[in-house]
């Protein structure tokens, strides 16, 4: 597509916010961050648990904190609705070359719990992924080279190999700009990836025209992996638009269906996307108005799809649907 400027955007009928929205928010959060959001959700040892994103500062008075304040929460739930929030937080990395670790995924592999983790060092942005059993000690398995972030595993090895979806950012060779597609990559052992291969461009997606990349983990089901990706549209005549100074993208939630077998291949897609920014929470008084990250996903026995996502942001809330309806997305979409 064009880089001309995206329209009104809708969510799909498909889909229902809870009524609990947003699930968590910073006044949850006993040890005071200013924002709490885009968090990593999984089931694991018989509980819903949630590693999420602190910042800290008063970013609605402009004053914003340090990079080096960000860290990482924990919650446990018994329901995926209330979450049981620990009293200090789980992961906090910061030395002479790291300078934050942010925007967790979970991933549950084997019965060990894998975290993929954006890493901003003072050399530039990497991605990571580490594994823990207990969410009190963290394993670096690896990191990549800069610039590259937004990590996802999935569940299984596929073919023998381990297999993530990521979101370079090759300023440069995509004309200077935000430009930024979705890539896929597989490893033996979780340390060293390659096989890279293009799974969706920003062209590809007719809301997006500044980047697309990895959401969620993907979840198994027997037509294909469903997948999240984010997708981002960028218009300069919007205004201020959050407690920034400016903010001009608009960040939506797509939906599609990796083959089961190889997965680098989209096999369906819906056309519109499956979150747009709507509801109070994701459009108004939050930091970044008019972004929806999705993070966690999570494919109940009953069928229902739990979609857990930041707004604006600045929370974290829940979104649910029907597996049937989002695979008939993705089938009656964009077949490829």
């Amino acid at each position: 597509m064009s880089d001309s400027t995206v329209g009104a955007l809708f969510s799909s009928p498909v889909i229902t916010r809870h009524s609990a929205n947003p699930v968590l928010s910073s006044s949850d959060v006993p040890y005071g961050p200013a924002l709490v959001f885009n968090a990593g959700v999984a089931k694991y040892k018989g509980k819903y648990v949630m590693v999420f994103r602190n910042d800290y500062g008063d970013e609605h008075k402009g004053v914003v904190a340090p990079h080096h304040t960000t860290n990482l929460g924990l919650a446990f739930s018994d329901d995926g609705v209330k979450w049981d929030v620990q009293p200090a937080p789980c992961w906090s990395w910061h030395d002479e070359e790291v300078i934050r670790v942010y925007d967790p995924r979970l991933t549950v592999i084997d019965e060990r719990c894998y975290l993929c983790f954006a890493v901003d060092t003072r050399h530039g942005l990497r991605g990571g992924i580490a594994v823990t059993e207990d969410f009190n000690s963290f394993e670096v398995l690896s990191l990549s080279l800069p610039d590259n972030r937004n990590m996802v595993l999935f569940p299984e090895r596929i073919g023998g190999k381990y297999v993530r979806l990521e979101r370079p950012m090759p300023v440069y060779s995509r004309g200077g700009t935000d430009r930024f597609d979705m890539w896929i990559s597989d490893s033996p052992d979780l340390k060293y990836w390659g096989n890279s291969k293009l799974l969706l461009a920003v062209e590809d997606v007719a809301y997006a025209n500044d980047k697309v990349g990895p959401g969620a983990p993907p979840v198994k089901t027997d037509k294909g992996w469903l997948t999240l990706f984010h997708a981002v549209d960028i218009d300069h005549s919007r205004g201020k638009n959050g407690w920034e100074d400016s903010w001009k993208k608009r960040y939506t939630t797509g939906i599609m269906l990796l083959d089961l077998a190889d997965p680098s291949r989209v096999i369906g897609r819906a056309e519109a996307p499956l979150l747009a920014p709507e509801a109070a929470y994701e459009t108004s008084g939050g930091f970044r108005n008019d972004v929806i990250f999705p993070g966690g996903m999570i494919l109940e026995d009953s069928g229902e799809v739990k979609i857990y996502y930041g707004a604006a942001d600045t929370v974290e809330c829940l979104a649910t649907a029907h597996v049937d309806d989002l695979l008939r997305l993705c089938l009656d979409g964009i077949v490829k």
